[in-house]
């Protein structure tokens, strides 16, 4: 589990973007796994640099994840798909809302984890499709201390005036991000319905400020 905490974090982290690089700086017809192995080590490098970050200031990990989380995941999707069904019922209110409160509870689940960010480097495996491939995953390995840990990515290509590579499901360990919480999801929104769910996730959140605080 420690193992699977500190991977998803990773995945995270790089989901946060190239932390002091301007998304306009980028190459439209970069490649999904150039993109990934960019943000890893530009990422894993300002974390290491960040001893806020890493001692668990989770209010700056929150402002950083604002900032440069949207150039680089597509979080709609990732939250709709999580949610299931339901998602199409929902109001823009409700929608905006389970982004929000989503969003505050994968950051701050995994945010001590930051920590452990030392010796680690990312390994590209080979990439697999055709090159006119809308969606692909990239595969990669997080080596350092230990066992290396498996870290895969969904990607999308967008398309239009930003064109370009978004990531909208993480695979730590054999284990995708959005069946984990859609199993959860689904079970709460069925006993509850939405704002059932909403509520909960609320709660969620606050209980684990507390533990944090």
């Amino acid at each position: 589990m420690k193992r699977r905490v500190f991977a998803l974090l990773a995945a995270l982290s790089v989901a946060v973007g190239a932390a002091g690089l301007p998304a306009q700086s980028w190459a439209a017809d970069e490649s999904p796994d150039a993109m990934i192995k960019r943000l890893s080590e530009e990422v894993l490098t300002a974390i290491k640099a960040d001893k806020a970050i890493q001692a668990g200031d989770t209010s700056r990990l929150l402002t950083l994840v604002d900032t440069k989380i949207m150039p680089n995941v597509d979080f709609q999707r990732m939250t709709a798909a999580t949610v299931g069904p339901a998602w199409r019922q929902a109001t823009p209110e409700q929608k905006k809302r389970l982004q929000d409160e989503f969003k505050t509870l994968l950051v701050r689940t995994y945010s001590g984890a930051l920590a452990q960010v030392s010796d680690q480097s990312i390994s590209m495996k080979p990439q697999r499709g055709a090159a006119d491939d809308k969606e692909v995953v990239v595969r990669t390995e997080i080596r350092g201390r230990g066992d290396p840990i498996q870290l895969d990515y969904r990607l999308e290509k967008t398309p239009g005036d930003g064109a370009g590579w978004k990531i909208y499901n993480l695979n730590v360990l054999g284990v995708w991000l959005v069946e984990t919480y859609r199993s959860q999801f689904q079970q709460e929104i069925s006993n509850n319905g939405v704002d059932g769910l909403i509520a909960a996730l609320e709660q969620r959140n606050k209980t684990n400020a507390g533990k944090k605080s």
